[in-house]
This record gives structure tokens, sequence and C-alpha cells, in this order.
């Protein structure tokens, strides 16, 4: 069951002093941010907004994360992640997400990020909106 889409969507960042460790690299939690504004970001390139399908009831809640780190981004570092949408059943996503250093296009880090749909109580529900994410 695994509908997939191509063309990924690109959200671009540059990297902020205190953004980085005592190592002088991004923070592995700040990776994780990012990672989260450019889901949401994609989601709006989609014509939906994540604060409007909370309100609504549905509740896309994170429940694997899997990041494969390649090499660190550094302060001032501009970046970009790339954003693309798997079904992984009626009521689980997987963004599919890829952290590549502008100035050479260098692949930093690879994700996986799945989530799944629930109401506010954490009870499964099936988000009708997921098309939305598949299409284009």
């Amino acid at each position: 069951m695994k509908d997939h889409i191509e063309q990924r969507n690109r959200t671009y960042f540059e990297v902020r002093d205190y953004e980085c460790d005592m190592q002088g690299i991004v923070n592995n939690a700040v990776n994780q941010n990012y990672l989260e504004h450019a889901r949401h970001q994609f989601i709006k390139t989609r014509g939906l907004d994540f604060a409007e399908i909370t309100k609504h009831g549905i509740h896309l809640v994170l429940i694997k994360a899997e990041l494969e780190y390649k090499r660190s981004l550094q302060s001032s570092d501009a970046f970009y992640i790339e954003t693309s949408v798997e079904r992984v059943s009626k009521l689980k996503l997987a963004f599919l997400q890829a952290v590549y250093r502008s100035k050479d296009d260098q692949l930093m880090l690879s994700a996986r990020m799945t989530v799944t749909s629930t109401t506010q109580e954490g009870r499964p529900v099936i988000f009708e909106q997921a098309e939305l994410l598949l299409a284009h």
C-alpha cells in the first residue's frame, strides 16, 4: 500500500550560532526541529495547514523517527530539506526527508518520519485529507 510522490518539496534554512553545540555542529535535537518545520511547510504546499487540521480534531502524531546522520551542519551553513510523503497504511504516513548543504548539495541527513492520525483523545481516526498530501 505504498502511494509515493516523486516530486519533492524544498524548504530553505540557515544554521544560527545558538543551534550549535560545544563541538560547533548543529545539535541533533535541532535537526528534528528543522525536519518538523519542513513537514509543516510541505503540508502547506498541498493547501492544508497543520494548525487547522488540529483544530478540526485530527492530530497528526509522530510515532517513529528514523534519522541517519551523514555529515554535520555548522554555523552559517545554508541548507535545504527535501520532503515527500508516502502512505504506509490507512492511518499512517511516512515523510521522507533529506537535508542538503546548499553550497555543494552534499547530503547531510536522511530521515523517515512516520505519523499517524488520532483524535484528541488518542483514538485512531482516518485523515481523509491525506490524499491531498499524496497527490501531484
